[in-house]
């Protein structure tokens, strides 16, 4: 499927990573939380993708991930993390 980025953000004792596999027309993004996958999304195309997940928490918090892919081949690929009405941008970090 082509080149992986990751994105971490650590909020309220929990993990949130954000994979985005793939760099052409078409991407897999995928979120895990603590480790366990909450989510999985193909796209298409270019712009932002907002995927919902859920914190496993009593009762379970509910979040946002955005993932900006340029339209342009200029730009960068962005991840940000929405988690009681405040979008924290999340960090890019190395494969592991």
């Amino acid at each position: 499927m082509g080149p992986s980025r990751h994105f971490h953000a650590d909020q309220h004792g929990h993990s949130i990573t954000v994979t985005v596999r793939g760099g052409g027309r078409t991407a897999e993004i995928e979120v895990l939380v603590d480790g366990k996958e909450v989510c999985l999304e193909r796209t298409r195309g270019r712009g932002t993708v907002a995927l919902e997940a859920e914190l496993p928490e009593d009762p379970p918090r509910s979040f946002r991930v955005f993932v900006h892919r340029p339209r342009l081949g200029s730009g960068v690929l962005r991840c940000a993390l929405e988690l009681d009405s405040t979008e924290i941008p999340m960090a890019e970090r190395a494969a592991v």
